[in-house]
């Protein structure tokens, strides 16, 4: 197992054309921020594998990683830890004038692993991060979380919206 790679040196594999060569490493994915809040990998890295192999001008690359994401849950603010399969591919043809085939994690001989690792775990993120998948949230009058209340005691009086009374003092004075 490599260790703490950001950065990898791809000429040092010494690969021609056709070989391949596969890594198991830890890497450190970073922080994220989504929507003013923030997440961040537990353990602060996470065992990851990295398929490389050379192509005819360039590099095709591969990684895979299982990370679990920590921080407040998006519908209660409760804490969640939420297990995220990473498994993506980049490749890098220099000489190709197709931008599919241009990689902005690879330069040169050097691909940007903890960089590529922060991106690839930002996109595999779920819609939201929630602390349970039955999680029901903030009571929207009282701020309560709704997990934790007997639905048939929680209840608020209806009545009209405060919002709306001096609309309704305009009607009475007309």
């Amino acid at each position: 197992m490599v260790a703490g790679y950001h950065s990898i040196d791809l000429a040092r594999f010494a690969l021609r054309p056709g070989e391949g060569r596969r890594l198991d490493l830890h890497t450190d994915p970073g922080p994220l921020e989504l929507g003013g809040q923030r997440y961040v990998v537990a353990g602060d890295s996470v065992d990851a594998r990295l398929d490389l192999s050379r192509t005819a001008g360039g590099y095709a690359v591969r990684l895979r990683f299982t990370a679990h994401v920590a921080g407040p849950c998006m519908r209660c603010l409760a804490d969640a830890d939420v297990p995220v399969e990473v498994d993506a591919r980049e490749v890098d043809q220099p000489g190709s004038e197709d931008e599919e085939l241009r990689s902005p994690y690879i330069e040169g001989d050097e691909l940007e692993l903890g960089s590529w690792a922060h991106d690839s775990l930002a996109l595999a993120l779920p819609l939201q991060l929630v602390c349970r998948p039955d999680c029901r949230g903030l009571c929207p009058v009282c701020g309560a979380s709704l997990n934790d209340a007997d639905p048939a005691a929680h209840r608020h009086e209806s009545g009209p919206d405060p919002r709306w009374e001096a609309l309704r003092n305009l009607r009475s004075e007309g």
